[in-house]
């Protein structure tokens, strides 16, 4: 576990002398020193008014420390970081914590730590990356014209945006030295009737900002906000519907997080085959459709190592800085390789099989956008976004959620009206069994997940038999 605060860097050990402090004051078996330099910029509005706005520095940092095949993780706070001396106790306490746990017995997940494939990353002893307010220069000017064109058409918009910069240092006994600076940016945007009534949201994901055109943002919700002033009352059922990218987000960042192997080969998961082993190599749809990481995705770039703070059945801390490839979790409708730790992997004799931080799901058509899937529906829904999206069933990865700003009737291969909300059972697995029609991949921003997870990309997809199990109150 790590903790965070906002801090002034004037006075603090920088972030490569944490780690070789740590590193200096550490006499176990072997240490991982990991540091998070964070610069982050913000906006928000409401009312069609910019409300709030701040950029902010914060560092977080911990300790793994390993013990005769035991390790422990302590986090150092900003005041820990401001002398040897005091990153000295926060190792000492690692330690401790470390012989403490080694009196019940190796760690399932031990391992040596990584070795270095070279002595240090080539910019590792560069200063952390930095933002600043400018980074939405050209999203205010967007902003002042959608305030604008909302009050004129007697509608409202409420929203965030957030860029951070976070540069992450890791350190080992070993040798190891590496960094990496990672981008982060958001945006969210509702738009609303002027009495609330209806409502439509949108996000975006993006590096930097650049290329980000609020126009283009704000339109398909003026759309939906036209499409809605015609309702029209729906019981639940299994509907033809269409998922825009935002959505099968929600649903395929939630199955590779349950992608883990040492879950499915134990009988604990829906990738559990009956009889005992995975479904690794079982055909999930006759669709060419493939589910992949890839931290050299330029669009998507994520970290090249792992780093981990904590032990879990998919990721250990005796990991930090290995280097992670693509991973396919499908591939042309194929389930792929599960997650592996070097543990569980040396344990049922299979591939080490770490993921990026981001996510991508390919094989439909290229020339087919969400409104080419939706002018091929005969009578069916579009849902927009959803949300409190939870897990039912592990063994067949079912969940529930809520849907949220939109659900649009579809008739004839047209939208013509919006329909009370649902609350929905689907698994992941079904959606992609069930796709009936896919069109092009593009950047997409999770709703349900994007504080956690941003760098996605994603196809729109109608899946026959939607499961809406019950009308939501909620609006």
């Amino acid at each position: 576990m790590t903790a965070s605060a906002t801090v002034d860097p004037v006075g603090l050990l920088t972030p490569q002398q944490i780690v070789d402090a740590a590193l200096a004051a550490s006499v176990a078996d072997g240490c991982v020193v990991v540091v998070n330099s964070s610069s982050s910029a913000n906006i928000r509005w409401a009312n069609n008014t910019v409300t709030t706005n701040g950029v902010t520095v914060d560092l977080s940092w911990f300790v793994v420390a390993a013990v005769d095949g035991a390790a422990a993780t302590v986090a150092g706070s900003a005041s820990d970081a401001a002398s040897a001396g005091s990153v000295a106790a926060v190792v000492s306490a690692a330690h401790a914590a470390a012989v403490a746990s080694a009196r019940l017995g190796p760690a399932r997940d031990a391992q040596p730590l990584v070795e270095p494939d070279t002595a240090a990353s080539d910019d590792f002893a560069d200063g952390p990356g930095q933002t600043s307010f400018a980074v939405f220069d050209s999203l205010l000017d967007g902003l002042a014209d959608g305030f604008g064109a909302a009050r004129s058409a007697d509608r409202v918009l409420y929203g965030f945006a957030e860029h951070d910069i976070t540069t992450t240092y890791l350190g080992s006994s070993t040798g190891l030295r590496l960094r990496w600076v990672q981008p982060t940016g958001t945006l969210e945007v509702n738009a609303k009737s002027a009495d609330l009534r209806r409502s439509a949201w949108s996000g975006v994901s993006t590096p930097d900002f650049a290329g980000v055109d609020l126009a283009a943002v704000l339109a398909p919700l003026n759309r939906r906000l036209d499409w809605a002033k015609r309702t029209v009352e729906l019981p639940p059922g299994r509907y033809r519907t269409v998922l825009p990218p935002t959505a099968v987000a929600d649903f395929m960042i939630t199955m590779a997080w349950n992608a883990g192997a040492r879950e499915a080969h134990e009988g604990r998961s829906a990738f559990a085959a009956p009889g005992g082993g995975t479904r690794s190599g079982e055909r999930l749809t006759n669709l060419k459709l493939t589910m992949f990481s890839d931290p050299a995705l330029p669009s998507l770039a994520a970290a090249p190592f792992l780093v981990a703070g904590y032990s879990s059945d998919d990721i250990s801390v005796f990991d930090n800085g290995a280097p992670i490839g693509r991973h396919d979790f499908v591939a042309d409708g194929v389930i792929g390789s599960l997650l592996h730790t070097r543990g569980s992997a040396a344990e049922f004799d299979e591939p080490f099989t770490p993921s990026a931080d981001n996510l991508v799901l390919t094989g439909g058509a290229a020339d087919r956008d969400i409104d080419a899937l939706v002018a091929d529906v005969d009578r069916g829904l579009l849902l927009t976004s959803q949300w409190y999206i939870r897990e039912v069933d592990p063994m067949t990865l079912l969940l529930t959620g809520l849907t949220r700003d939109g659900v649009f009737l579809v008739e004839g291969g047209e939208v013509v009206g919006a329909v009370n909300n649902f609350r929905f059972n689907m698994s992941p697995l079904d959606v992609l069994r069930q796709a009936a029609d896919v069109g092009a991949t593009v950047p997409t921003l999770s709703r349900e997940w994007s504080d956690w997870f941003t760098r996605t990309a994603m196809p729109p997809i109608t899946v026959d038999g939607f499961n809406m199990s019950s009308v939501s109150q909620a609006t």
